[in-house]
């Protein structure tokens, strides 16, 4: 039974494993949360370096496979002893292009499991899924750079219309820069020669894998950049290719100082190398480097037509906030008691708002004196998927204000304008307002209203909950009112005449997770 499950996470269950067979690691991840935004809840590797003599004897050496097998033992008893069924195995390069690669293989199958043997366009596919999962509507070039290859795929509405991958993975280009410059140069171009279809794509180039994140993670850096995860970061193909030059030529010592891991930093150079070529050719306006690869597409691959639909940032801030006392119902109930009182000018978007409406409510489990820093941290430093820059700092703006602060961190200023953080404070103060007022039950929402009204914002109490009419709720309208730049102003009114005094549109609930 689920709730007989011997595990550490107390707030969402695993429900399915990917093991992924690469290269360069083998790497056990467990999920939970939504479907459509799964949680990582255990992550660990084994660097066995299964492809590093791919290209002197193309054969898996013996101690790598020991290494990788015991590894793939110990996350057998781990899975085992969570009761995790649904687990996907996945081998791309190395076990492909080996000449024992059949011989690993059916070694992993002594360890208890089914591993499924990837081809290069599979295994492009798989990559492009999920970028596709994490940016609903992407289009442009995926670029996922493994160990042991790198898949190049074209995506567009949803779909992947073209895919290759070439052996340029990490742990073979050092061999090909050693060549010299103009070599390595010739040779990537020759194997980038036989997909004129990339260089004709004019969309950005999504950028997957560990070793892109390690450049996005450097770059954010030096750009003292006010967040830290590089999922979604955005580089310009000019400034792109500036970092390509200056990395390609710096040493692992140097970048390990620039707080790059000493796995990453021993690739980084030869990867950047690698980056200058494509960029060369392919000339992208932009990148944008993606999290999401391999592993997530295979998950995004399986949903149904149903959950993928789903948004992944409503989706995911749903399984996160609804244990935290911040459901999605409830939430959507505020949304649509507040619409009706925000910025005339208003452009944020209304998923954006939804989702800070159920983060806010979630953050009132948090203590006090720590709840202010920690929904801030939330809404930055989360991975929330399919959410841009500034829809972090909205959210961020809107949960302090939630929590009676309007006086926000500057770094808030970095990631979005004036107007927008202006626009959030009045989502956050509008929260406050609507769960103050009545604690936020439906009854209260029912028979009260909440309206612009001319030059006025009036709060309209139903006769039945009149004596909802108190201090704190006339001093959380009035912070509102003068944030809007409107005068304060509260009704009693028949309750059969609140229809009239408002009419708004109950927004559509955000997908339960798993639904």
């Amino acid at each position: 039974m689920i709730g007989d499950r011997d595990t550490a996470f107390p707030n969402t269950l695993p429900h399915r494993a990917v093991i992924d067979i690469g290269s360069n690691t083998v790497r056990l991840v467990v999920y939970g949360g939504a479907q459509r935004a799964p949680t990582v809840l255990l992550n660990e590797r084994v660097t066995a370096r299964l492809g590093r003599d791919l290209m002197h004897d193309g054969r898996i050496p013996d101690e790598a496979v020991q290494i990788a097998l015991s590894g793939l033992r110990r996350y057998r008893r781990i899975l085992t002893d969570l009761h995790i069924a649904e687990v996907d195995v996945i081998a791309t390069a190395a076990a492909r292009l080996a000449t024992n690669g059949a011989e690993f293989l059916d070694l992993v199958r002594e360890c208890g499991f089914a591993p499924i043997l990837l081809s290069g366009e599979e295994e492009a596919r798989t990559s492009a899924l999920g970028v596709i999962g994490a940016f609903p509507g992407a289009r442009g070039v995926v670029a996922d750079l493994g160990g042991g290859s790198l898949e190049l795929v074209e995506i567009r509405d949803g779909q992947c219309t073209h895919g290759a991958s070439m052996a340029l993975g990490t742990l073979m280009l050092g061999e090909l820069r050693a060549a010299g410059g103009d070599e390595f140069r010739r040779r990537v171009n020759k194997a980038l020669k036989h997909e004129d279809w990339a260089h004709s794509m004019s969309g950005p180039l999504y950028m997957v894998g560990g070793t892109w994140r390690a450049l996005a993670g450097f770059a954010m850096t030096e750009a003292k950049h006010p967040l830290t995860d590089p999922h979604g970061f955005e580089l310009t193909g000019e400034d792109a290719l500036k970092l390509a030059k200056r990395v390609r030529l710096m040493t692992p010592e140097e970048l390990v100082k620039a707080r790059v891991s000493s796995m990453r930093a021993a690739m980084l150079p030869d990867a950047a190398a690698l980056l200058q070529v494509l960029l060369a050719r392919l000339e992208p306006p932009k990148l944008i480097f993606s999290s999401w690869g391999l592993r997530e597409g295979r998950l995004f691959d399986q949903l149904d037509p149903a959950a993928r639909a789903q948004d992944p940032l409503l989706a995911g801030v749903a399984s996160f906030a609804a244990p935290r006392g911040g459901p999605p119902m409830l939430a959507t109930r505020i949304a649509g008691w507040t619409v009706n009182a925000l910025p005339r000018d208003g452009a944020g978007s209304e998923r954006v708002r939804l989702a800070a409406t159920m983060l806010a409510l979630a953050s009132m489990q948090i203590e006090p004196n720590l709840r202010v820093k920690q929904a801030i941290n939330w809404a930055l430093y989360k991975r929330w998927i399919n959410l841009s820059d500034e829809g972090r700092a909205m959210i961020a703006a809107a949960l302090s204000a939630n929590c009676g602060t309007t006086n926000l961190p500057r770094m808030l200023g970095r990631l979005a304008s004036g107007t927008r953080l202006n626009e959030a404070i009045c989502w956050g103060l509008a929260i406050r307002l609507a769960r103050r007022l009545g604690g936020g039950s439906r009854t209260s929402l029912r028979n009260t209203a909440l309206v612009i009204s001319g030059s006025r914002l009036v709060l309209f109490l139903g006769e039945s909950h009149a004596d909802l009419r108190a201090d704190h709720v006339a001093q959380d309208l009035g912070a509102l009112a003068a944030r809007l730049g409107l005068e304060p102003a509260i009704e009693i009114v028949p309750n059969d005449s609140l229809l009239e005094k408002a009419s708004f549109a109950i927004p559509t609930p955000a997908p339960v997770p798993g639904a």
